[in-house]
């Protein structure tokens, strides 16, 4: 080893101005082995730099080359392994971990000591060791020295520690003298080797004067002999006294422990003590009950608000007595078990007497309200529950004790409520829906089951019978009109709408007083049972699994478990759908009661019962009277349905007269009605898109019904029926002004002018039937390619013939035709529309517009011929004028 330090000094680290202090034979752990070398090196030029090389032996040759560098100050950790057992392998942390196994364990503890030693001298930062002990740290260059053979001892090991400890900086004094010396010896730098046995020889010169000086003083030595023998006598003389002394403190040192013992064990006394008296006095503190409380838990008045609120401090207290934690140990004390059964007892007793009183409490209070179910039999008003809800709540406190003691009894208490609570609302309740229904109807028991045989009520089943009606004349149907209000149709008249705004006013009275009674009892329930209603919205209704098997909530509790907020919101809601079960079969038969009597009524509940399912959302949207109401809203919705198919299917059903005219149709007038009333009703309403959808079926039913009607018309023309009702239809959308209706009212518009046209140019064609022919004659031939001024030369259309025709149309003819087209006209429209005028008007303009025209035939075909009609267009304008003043 010592040959291969100087050959790697000389070789590799001389060149680069190094100093070799340390080598160790490693190789890579668990790969195979390929033997290199760890060196610890330090340059000889300051600033020192101290850097650990890695140094391989070369494939093509036996000489070693330099493959990678560390610098110490960037080591990290040095890990030894094992601090206790001999292991070779080692860790060397720098910017990753280097696992090494060195030859043996003498190198790689020699090699970690010179790691140490250059930490300790030349960095600032230190270097982690671990698993390496301290004392080989210390002690590693003896062991080494012990351990390896002389003269390689001095070659590695002490040669290493020498190296280390006499790399020492020069002071001045030492630079000076060898700059002295070597300025004597010139040679000094060319010639060291002469220049280092000169040094040799005043070394061995020194050495020799230093050996004569030595023997010239051994008288003196031998002085000094005797002084030390003289001192080592002293030195027994003082150990004997010493002894003596020893021996004198060792019997006081054993009174001493005796002392120290017994001082000992009279403080462990002292310290038994005072943790028996802190234990005794924590269970008298905190497991004994005033005799007060025992007495209120055992004898309270529970009917007085004084007696209540002793039993609630009691029941308080008693609970913080069973409660308290115990310290290890505590539970096996005798008295400890007595108290806790004493309170056990006393807990069990007081929990049965407050559970029947309360139970007493909820009889009584079914009794004291059926008393005053009279007075509100005849008033559409639901009892008031505060003064019961006020006095129960005094006994919240109480629940609240019961629930975290007794859970078994509270669920008791739970049932028993919602049975007797479940009776007395029903009975409160029906009453209430029949006083409705009496007002509603004029009589009892639902209108004799919906037959409604009451002075104010209508027969059932109106709207069906318009499906036999035929299609009237106006006055026919003016005649009829009454015995259609006799039969309950549904028509605009007063009696309907006073009726159906009695309606009205009666459902919103019944929802404005079911409302507050839910909201007041769900708010009692969570403040009486104390249930939190309050918490995170889920998605659950009363229509998940949440069945009450007589009375027991079957999903949410088990008994004797306290439950969670969520499950706590669920029995709030079971618990009223329990008491309140009536509710929602009751509201559903007011429902049908008011489709019963006028079908229009699904309007007026739709729009109330949205509105109260929108209030009662915003509050709550899991709450039993959300949901409830939500359930009754999809059959009110599905009543308005019906309601609109029902119309529907009347115009596909409806049949006209072939002996009468037809008229305003009776679905017309009907749609009139029902977009005037629902726009009414629906005028700010949560719920208009419901409406829109059913305006959208509705006219398009009503389109479809007035084109069917039309076609199948024989006495009216089917234009007049279609311009008269399509006329209405446009009058009726402009004066409502339904938005969703824009595109139909344009359409309505665009049938009504196309037909009203239709008509005008069908009928004109009748007065001047000749002249009409005789015209369309000559545009003929000419469509045919003769040209207008040789049309005169055809035998059929000449001049001659022309004014044949035109002489069988004097003025006084004319004005005839009109005449007879007048009343003609005056027959096929209806009152209603009052469209007489505005037809007339149009023929008025088509007359004279054909006049106009046949004059420029007469121009173009019959040029100079002088030829001209027998009356004039102010003859025309007379003889309407007149014809409409005379009708």
């Amino acid at each position: 080893m010592t040959a291969i330090k100087h050959a790697l000094q000389r070789d590799i680290f001389t060149p680069n101005d190094e100093r070799l202090l340390s080598i160790v034979n490693v190789c890579k752990a668990g790969k195979k082995k390929r033997n290199c070398f760890l060196c610890a090196t330090v340059t000889t030029e300051r600033p020192v730099q101290v850097n650990v090389v890695k140094v391989k032996k070369s494939d093509k040759g036996d000489f070693y080359k330099r493959q990678t560098a560390w610098a110490l100050r960037d080591l990290a950790v040095v890990d030894a392994k094992d601090a206790v057992k001999e292991n070779p392998e080692f860790d060397l942390h720098f910017d990753k971990v280097y696992k090494w196994v060195a030859s043996s364990a003498v190198e790689k503890n020699t090699f970690i000591s010179c790691i140490w030693k250059l930490n300790q001298r030349y960095l600032r930062k230190k270097i982690d060791f671990i698993n390496v002990s301290s004392q080989l740290l210390e002690e590693l260059p003896k062991v080494a020295e012990e351990s390896v053979p002389s003269g390689e001892n001095q070659s590695v090991a002490g040669g290493d520690e020498e190296a280390v400890d006499e790399y020492q900086e020069l002071n001045a004094r030492e630079e000076q003298d060898i700059e002295i010396m070597m300025e004597g010896c010139e040679y000094a730098i060319s010639n060291a080797e002469a220049f280092a046995e000169k040094l040799s020889r005043e070394l061995q010169v020194l050495d020799g004067a230093n050996i004569q000086s030595i023997m010239a003083s051994e008288k003196q030595v031998n002085i000094l002999m005797k002084l030390l023998d003289e001192a080592l006598k002293e030195v027994d003389q003082i150990e004997i006294k010493l002894s003596s002394y020893e021996e004198m403190l060792q019997s006081v040192k054993e009174q001493m422990d005796q002392i120290s013992e017994s001082n000992y064990l009279i403080h462990l006394s002292y310290t038994n003590n005072v943790k028996l008296l802190s234990e005794i006095e924590f269970l008298v503190n905190h497991m004994d009950l005033a005799k007060g409380h025992i007495k209120a838990l055992q004898e309270g008045d529970l009917t007085s608000s004084r007696g209540i609120e002793a039993c609630t401090n009691a029941a308080d207290a008693l609970l913080q007595c069973m409660n308290v934690a115990l310290h290890p140990g505590h539970d096996m004390l005798h008295a400890v078990k007595q108290q806790q059964q004493r309170f056990s007892d006393l807990r069990e007793q007081f929990a049965r007497r407050l559970t029947n009183h309360l139970n007493s409490v909820f009889v009584q209070q079914g009794h004291d309200q059926s008393s005053t179910l009279a007075q509100h039999s005849v008033e559409l008003t639901l009892p008031n529950h505060h003064p019961f809800h006020r006095d129960l709540l005094r006994y919240a406190k109480l629940m609240e004790w019961l629930k975290n003691t007794d859970y078994g009894k509270y669920e008791g208490l739970t049932k028993n409520y919602m049975d007797y609570l479940s009776r007395l609302y029903e009975r409160e309740i029906k009453d209430f829906f029949e006083v409705a229904k009496i007002k509603m109807t004029g009589t009892t028991k639902e209108g004799k089951k919906f037959g409604l045989h009451g002075s104010s009520g209508k027969l059932t089943g109106s709207t069906s019978s318009l499906n036999k009606l035929s299609v009237q004349s106006s006055g026919n149907r003016r005649s009829q009109s009454s015995s259609l209000l006799d039969m309950g149709n549904m028509s605009a008249s007063d009696l309907d709408v006073a009726d159906r705004t009695k309606f009205d006013k009666i459902f919103e009275q019944v929802l404005s007083e079911l409302e507050p009674l839910c909201l007041a009892e769900q708010d009692f329930i969570s403040k009486f049972f104390k249930l939190q209603q309050h918490q995170s919205i889920s998605g659950t209704t009363t229509n998940e699994t949440e069945e009450m098997d007589g009375g027991n909530l079957s999903r949410s509790y088990i008994p004797g478990v306290p439950q969670t907020v969520s499950s706590e919101k669920d029995m709030i809601r079971q618990m009223m759908t329990k008491i309140f079960r009536c509710i929602e079969p009751e509201l559903n038969n007011l429902i049908a009661l008011g489709d019963k009597i006028d079908s229009f009524n699904s309007l007026y509940m739709l729009v109330k019962m949205s509105h109260h399912v929108w209030t009662a959302q915003n509050v709550d949207p899991a709450s039993f009277l959300s949901t409830t109401l939500g359930n009754v809203l999809v059959t009110v919705k599905r009543n308005f349905d019906k309601c609109i198919s029902n119309q529907m299917k009347q115009m596909d059903e409806v049949k006209i007269s072939k002996k009468s005219k037809v008229g305003i149709l009776p679905f017309v007038a009907e749609f009139e009605e029902f977009a005037a009333l629902a726009e009414s009703i629906f005028k700010n309403a949560e719920r208009r898109g419901d409406l829109d959808k059913a305006y959208t079926k509705l006219i398009r039913a009503v389109f479809i019904s007035v084109e069917k009607v039309a076609n199948e018309s024989q006495k009216t023309p089917r234009d007049v029926v279609m311009m008269e009702n399509f006329h209405h239809i446009f009058a009726t959308l402009s004066r409502l002004k339904i938005s969703c209706l824009e595109a139909e009212k344009k359409e309505a518009k665009l049938k009504y002018t196309e037909h009203l046209q239709s008509y005008v140019v069908y009928s004109l064609g009748q007065p001047l039937e000749k002249l009409n022919h005789f015209f369309e004659g000559v545009e003929a031939r000419v469509a045919q390619g003769i040209r207008e001024e040789e049309v005169s030369y055809q035998l059929a259309f000449n001049k001659q013939e022309l004014r044949k025709v035109i002489k069988e149309y004097p003025g006084k003819e004319v004005k005839k035709g009109l005449d007879n087209l007048y009343k003609k006209v005056d027959k096929h429209l209806c009152e209603e529309e009052n469209l007489l005028q505005v037809v007339w008007h149009s023929m008025q303009d088509e007359f004279i517009r054909q006049y106009k025209h046949f004059e420029g035939l007469i121009a173009r075909c019959y040029p100079g011929s002088g030829i001209t009609m027998e009356f004039t267009i102010q003859d025309i304008l007379d003889y309407c004028s007149s014809i409409a003043q005379s009708h």
